[in-house]
């Protein structure tokens, strides 16, 4: 006879935790210096004037501005063309 009751295991109790992706400043707000506005995976937000971009493809700002969201026809490498979005902070 066993010692101890059988008991089940359970396998996908862990969870990972969130990672708080997405626009963090809105358009026409002000922003300082090295403050992010957008947090993505990948580039789905482009870059524009005055803002960097880190490794995890992170935009932030470079200058004390304003924050601008607008649209940008774009040309794909397959001669396609998209629209696509693009931040840039305005400096005052």
């Amino acid at each position: 006879m066993a010692t101890t009751k059988a008991a089940g295991t359970a396998k996908n109790l862990t969870d990972s935790n969130p990672k708080y992706l997405g626009i963090k400043r809105a358009d026409g707000q002000a922003v300082a210096i090295g403050e992010v506005i957008v947090r993505q995976r990948g580039t789905r937000i482009l870059p524009g004037k005055n803002i960097g971009i880190g490794k995890d493809h992170t935009l932030f700002s470079l200058v004390q501005g304003v924050v601008r969201f607008r649209t940008k026809r774009k040309m794909a490498f397959d001669g396609r063309s998209a629209v696509r979005r693009l931040v840039e902070v305005i400096t005052r």
